[in-house]
Order: structure tokens, then sequence, then C-alpha cells
């Protein structure tokens, strides 16, 4: 976890389940504990390979922010398992009620003053869980060779052909429930910025409202001077 002056960002290491010709997805959560908007904005040393959702933001006070970042399918592992790519998230104060629409490249310039928070992500490959290898109980007291295995230590082909389908199917799923994660958050972020946007409507339509109201009272008033001042000289005549 990184705790900086504008945004706490957890985790500091994108982790992916690395798998040949497969898209995967992780996470990364961004939390606002100050009282200001914070704009946000996500690089990667390699765009190309990484997809990031929403790559620019603003994080409202007191709130938090999910970003998913996916990788595309690889047709080859790298040597050792090792990746160099990197993150970089760059945060920046804004004024209040603004939204991502607002959000310029400028913003980001520390070259024009402005205040820049920076925090750097690396890339961690993990090896995909393995299935556990199902050793059969068999009989130890009379010596005999264990049903499911063979005398030279290997399994049978039909159980390695099941073990291998059951590792596939596990993947399969794991891999549908990671993008139904991704698309969930995705939404609740969405969700989260047009809440936000209705209620500063709700807060402008209230001023104006005030205001209206305001100079139908004044305007009432003047007109019950004018109502007056003629009576007056109308009743001096008579």
């Amino acid at each position: 976890m990184s705790t900086g002056e504008l945004l706490t960002i957890e985790p500091l290491e994108l982790k992916f389940p690395f798998e040949l010709k497969k898209q995967i997805s992780c996470s990364l959560q961004l939390a606002n504990k100050t009282d200001n908007y914070v704009a946000f904005k996500v690089k990667t040393t390699n765009p190309k390979k990484y997809c990031v959702r929403p790559n620019t933001g603003v994080v409202f006070p007191r709130s938090t922010c999910d970003i998913i970042v996916t990788m595309q399918a690889q047709k080859e592992a790298p040597p050792d398992m090792q990746c160099k790519d990197k993150f970089l998230l760059q945060s920046v104060i804004v004024s209040a009620g603004a939204t991502a629409k607002d959000i310029t490249a400028e913003m980001f310039n520390k070259e024009a003053g402005h205040v820049v928070e920076e925090c750097k992500l690396r890339v961690v490959y993990v090896p995909p869980p393995q299935p556990p290898s199902p050793v059969p109980e068999g009989s130890e007291e009379d010596g005999s060779p264990r049903g499911s295995v063979s005398e030279n230590g290997n399994l049978s082909g039909s159980e390695s052909v099941s073990v291998a389908k059951a590792y596939v199917e596990s993947q399969d799923k794991s891999a549908e429930a990671r993008a139904l994660v991704a698309k969930l958050t995705e939404e609740k972020n969405s969700a989260i910025q047009q809440n936000n946007k209705l209620r500063q409507e709700l807060e402008l339509l209230k001023r104006e409202s005030s205001k209206s109201r305001g100079r139908v009272s004044l305007f009432v008033v003047i007109l019950i001077g004018l109502i007056g001042i003629a009576l007056g000289y109308i009743l001096k005549k008579a």
C-alpha cells in the first residue's frame, strides 16, 4: 500500500496469474482521504500490451475508485517469468465539482507549476495454481500397488485426461469470474460518477430556485409600493 498526500493506492504490485493466450485482469483501488477533488492519470511503459479502465478520472473527497488493468493474451512466456513493464499513477488536486471530462494533459505538467504526486507500480507474473495430484489410498499392509498409479509411478492414461480436463474447466471458470468482476467494477464506478453528477446538478437547481424566489419577492415589493403611491396620489386629488 502507498499512502501519499492525495491518494492511497492498493496494491503497489500488479500481479497477473500468467497464462498463455488468455486475457488476464487485476484490480487497483484508489482512496481519497482528503476533502479535495483529486484527478488521476495512469501511464504504462507498454500501452499496447495493457488496457486500463478507467485510465483517467476524478476521485471525490472521502471516496474510492477501482481501476481494472487487463493484460492482452500473450503468445509466449517471458524468460524466467520476469516482467520489466512499469506503471505510473499521477494525481493532482482539481477544482470542486470537476469530472473526468474536465481532465487535460496540462493538469499533470510539472513544468507548468502544477503540484503532481506520482507513484510507480511494478508488474509481477504469478504462475497459475496447479491442480492437486490425486493420490488414491491403496492398501499399504499387503504391499499391493495402488490402483490408480502404474508400476513406474505415473498416472494411468484415463486419469491423466481427467486431471487435465478438470484443470482446463477450472481455468475457464476463473477467467469468466475475473471478467465478471471487471465488468461489475466498471459499472459501479460509472454509477458513482453519475450519482455525484446528479447531486451537483440538484444543488445548482436549488441555488437557482432560491435566486428566482428572491427576484420575485423584490418585484412584488416594488409593485406594492407603486400601487401605494398611485392610491395616495388619487386620494389627494379627490
